[in-house]
């Protein structure tokens, strides 16, 4: 491999793939899951849902490597440095595969308790629950070092064959889902093995793949002592991050689980799921983002650093705004079409203020890549150690007086301060101007999102039917579309954006 390069017409490229990597997977996804709800019913998808809240937390015993790989990886490939990369990756997965031993271990000696004591879960569920999380142990080793793979196949900008394979199994362990539950009637724990087995098929792919795109990847793994101190100091403040991250984003899952009931979970957990599902946009950019402010900062190319950093942030706002705008005035409407009255009536307002956390933590991505390329995760993990507490007491005293509408805006309210803390720390802590973080660019997009939901807001407040409100939203979008091409995307965008069409339309 020659060395590696970044340009705006590879980036664009890799945010599409990404793009739609993740939106064919949602989409299924959107479809199946009203079924798998009314199949499994409230308290078992709770349970559900909590299951891969567990999951995700116990990727804390990644220690950071797979981030840390595929930025040193990415910055050894810029410097044209290859022989480094072999022992960067086989240091990881080796320490990955013994960590996540212990963490599957874990797992299962705690799982007793977590479901006896710590969550509200019905005496009729107990035993599902403990076979559940039985099995969700033996994926955590698997999911760690599969983290490593995917992270060399970024490194490398090949993100057709990370979205190639992970939007196929994603496909597959939707449709596997809906139809164990509808066809089958199958338990919570026989659903999860079919999932864990599809994720170890998963990893043995994005293995050989990563071979195709590294031989030199090939041999015995091994820990070299010298790359796994670059590692670790890099990961370790990214562990802590994961360690409390997880807390932050499903504190109040857990919370609603222990002071109100399984249902009370499954009300909030729907809408939650349909609104964070529109983090595909931010993280389809974001995940070309990291390597490539990594490449970069390794070259030291600071004024490419401040264009794209902002660029980045206008097309987070732009993209997503629009969505999230759409989502808060219609929300009671799509819940009732999708779900149901039931939730359409307790969820309506959970679902209109997660949709304003969602944008503003989607905007946050920006800065939290720039600074872990900067070489500064410790910053990042300091503000979720210091927001950790004040968010327990929050989410506490809302649940409390609002109960799930409470626990929404104690979500959103925690992001937009994170949102915050983290644009002020990568102004000081970087070498990037000021108006990287607010250029002309940012400040007219916003204004012309504010303009589409002015007059979005007066549609959706007519008396009319659903489908009158829909057609009208869809025939003003299109002159304010108009308006964002000529007078909000620049000259340089406007070329990366028909270059891109033209060579999917070739394709």
């Amino acid at each position: 491999m020659t060395r590696l390069e970044v340009s705006g017409r590879l980036l664009a490229r890799n945010t599409l793939l990404n793009l739609i990597g993740q939106a064919a997977p949602l989409l299924v996804g959107v479809v199946t899951l009203p079924f798998v709800v009314h199949g499994l019913g409230p308290e078992r998808y709770g349970l559900l849902s909590l299951s891969w809240v567990v999951l995700a937390y116990f990727t804390i015993f990644d220690l950071g490597l797979g981030r840390a790989a595929t930025k040193f990886v990415a910055e050894a490939l810029a410097r044209g440095d290859h022989d480094r990369v072999p022992r960067l990756v086989w240091t990881a997965v080796t320490v990955q595969t013994i960590c996540g031993g212990l963490g599957a271990l874990l797992l299962v000696a705690i799982s007793p308790s977590l479901v006896e004591h710590v969550l509200n879960i019905p005496q009729a569920l107990a035993e599902e629950a403990k076979a559940t999380f039985y099995v969700l142990a033996i994926a955590i080793p698997v999911v760690l070092v599969s983290s490593s793979f995917i992270g060399v196949l970024a490194a490398t900008q090949r993100f057709d064959l990370v979205n190639a394979v992970g939007a196929s199994f994603s496909i597959v362990n939707s449709l596997l889902t809906l139809v164990a539950v509808v066809s089958w009637n199958w338990h919570l724990s026989h659903i999860v093995v079919i999932l864990v087995a599809s994720r170890f098929l998963a990893t043995v792919v994005y293995y050989w793949l990563c071979l195709r795109v590294l031989p030199s990847l090939k041999g015995l793994p091994r820990c070299h002592r010298q790359e796994l101190r670059a590692l670790i100091g890099f990961g370790g403040w990214v562990t802590v991050s994961s360690i409390v991250g997880p807390i932050l984003v499903y504190l109040d899952r857990f919370m609603i689980g222990s002071l109100l009931t399984m249902t009370a979970v499954a009300y909030y957990a729907a809408p939650y799921d349909i609104v964070t599902r529109l983090w595909v946009i931010p993280t389809s950019l974001v995940a070309t983002l990291f390597p490539a402010f990594s490449v970069l900062t390794g070259q030291r190319q600071w004024e490419r650093l401040a264009d794209l950093f902002s660029r980045s942030t206008q097309w987070v706002l732009l993209t997503l705004g629009a969505v999230v705008v759409v989502l808060i005035i219609f929300a009671h409407d799509i819940l009732q079409v999708w779900l149901g009255s039931a939730f359409a009536n307790e969820s309506t307002y959970v679902l209109q203020i997660l949709a304003v956390g969602v944008l503003v933590n989607s905007l946050a991505h920006v800065p939290h890549s720039l600074l872990q390329a900067q070489g500064r995760p410790d910053v990042t993990a300091k503000l979720h150690l210091a927001e950790l507490p004040l968010h327990g007491l929050l989410v506490w005293w809302l649940i409390g007086f609002w109960g799930t509408t409470g626990a929404a805006l104690a979500w959103t309210i925690r992001v937009a301060v994170d949102a915050l803390l983290l644009s002020v720390a990568a102004w000081h802590l970087t070498s990037l101007p000021l108006q990287a973080f607010v250029s002309a660019k940012v400040t007219q997009t916003a204004l012309c999102l504010c303009l589409f939901a002015a007059v979005l807001l007066a549609i959706g407040s007519l008396p009319l039917a659903i489908w009158l409100r829909l057609l009208g939203s869809g025939l003003v979008t299109l002159p304010i579309g108009v308006l964002v091409w000529h007078y909000v995307i620049d000259g340089k965008d406007r070329h990366q954006i028909i270059q891109l069409l033209r060579l999917a339309s070739v394709r």
